[in-house]
């Protein structure tokens, strides 16, 4: 299982690891007490080893010497440093490597060398993206790089153009540079993970959209939601959310305005949420994820995680024909590469696939609630946190 989609920290936080504030009060609730509940060791995800190695490259192209080891920022604002494995300087390039540690979370790149080679290029050039050995290439589309582009994901794209832009100020470089990003044995990895079939190939994504990885043990994780609704109703919250993710729970927050102890980290444990709130009712629940992972959920499944549960795109079809699309259409999502590439068709044709998916996902959680006194309502979002979808409270 990989954790790379999801948020981090555990026993060997990584604010303790990466220079975090000292001193903080104890959260009693939200993600940062989910996942101290949990017991459980961080890791790092590939973007974020990406991005150490791209630091220090790009470091060592401008000084000539490399930093080890090499701190970086987060997006959440954590300031890791990762060990060098590999450092290599050659005329117009340098190279870089770190080993990537998953934590405790049975990741299948646990221990993968990620490298990355800067060279530079001509003033006004910008940042530029190869795909070394062991890095895959998208062939296809649905997914949130056009097809041709290294699969190095949006998020880990702008550490790596971020902390290449902070080089450059500091040791007077220009930041126009050409980044190779490479993993050992790659492509042999990637078919432990759902990159062939989505068109993915040559080997691996590089992924993460905070830079850490949450270790699951599903029990661990889903005792820590049951302690997080116990703290959220302790507290007089009578309105809590069920994220997928860090930008769902961002999302969620500029909505409604919710506090920390009202945020639920579900991952993709919606089941969890939904049979503890019956027991244990709040006014409201809002569930918010990602359009993919919440058809799941609008589909029956209770368990979102993508090696236990896929997107029925038949169910999508059905939905879209629902919602006004043509036969045609309907082949076209049921057909299509991804969830994404499904709800890019039918907005583009008018249909509202997206609040489709998020009414039936609401209906499936309020029957797991079996009248339960808990109003629901479900946000559909896309890897960028734009809502996409949204049902009405019922």
């Amino acid at each position: 299982m990989s954790g790379e989609a999801h948020g981090g920290g555990a026993k060997d936080a990584p604010e303790a690891r990466g220079g975090g504030a000292k001193g903080a009060p104890e959260a009693r609730g939200g993600r940062t007490a989910q996942l101290k509940h949990t017991g459980l060791r961080p890791g790092w995800t590939t973007g974020a080893c990406a991005t150490a190695a791209t630091t220090a490259a790009y470091t060592a192209l401008l000084t000539g010497s490399f930093p080890d080891p090499v701190a970086i920022t987060l997006p959440k604002g954590q300031t890791p440093s990762f060990a060098l494995a590999v450092e290599e300087l050659a005329d117009g390039t340098a190279t870089a490597g770190i080993v990537k540690d998953a934590g405790d979370d049975p990741d299948v790149t646990h221990g993968a060398l990620v490298r990355v080679t800067v060279r530079r290029l001509p003033a006004g050039a910008g940042v530029v993206f190869r795909a070394g050995p062991g890095v895959g290439t998208v062939t296809r589309p649905g997914l949130p790089l056009p097809v041709g582009e290294p699969a190095v994901n949006p998020v880990p794209r702008r550490m790596m153009r971020e902390h290449v832009a902070e080089v450059a100020a500091r040791h007077g470089g220009t930041g126009d540079v050409e980044i190779t990003v490479s993993v050992d044995h790659g492509e042999e990895i990637a078919r432990s993970t759902w990159n062939p079939r989505l068109g993915i190939l040559g080997g691996l994504s590089i992924l993460g959209t905070t830079g850490i990885v949450v270790p699951y043990s599903c029990s661990a994780w889903i005792d820590s939601i049951r302690r997080g609704v116990d703290v959220a109703r302790a507290a007089g919250r009578t309105h809590v959310a069920g994220c997928t993710g860090s930008t769902s729970e961002r999302t969620v927050v500029a909505e409604y305005g919710l506090p920390e102890d009202a945020l639920l980290d579900m991952g993709d444990f919606a089941g969890a949420v939904l049979k503890y709130v019956r027991r244990h009712p709040v006014e409201r629940l809002t569930i918010c994820g990602g359009f993919a992972k919440l058809s799941k959920l609008a589909a029956g499944q209770l368990d979102l995680h993508s090696g236990r549960s896929q997107v029925d795109k038949g169910f999508l079809a059905e939905l879209a024909r629902r919602g006004g699309a043509d036969d045609a259409l309907a082949a076209g999502v049921a057909a299509a590469n991804t969830g994404l590439a499904a709800l890019q068709s039918c907005l583009a044709s008018g249909v509202p696939l997206g609040d489709l998916v998020a009414t039936a996902a609401r209906d499936e959680a309020l029957g797991v609630l079996r009248g339960a006194p808990v109003a629901v309502d479900v946000i559909c979002i896309d890897r960028a946190g734009t809502v996409v979808g949204r049902s009405t409270v019922a």
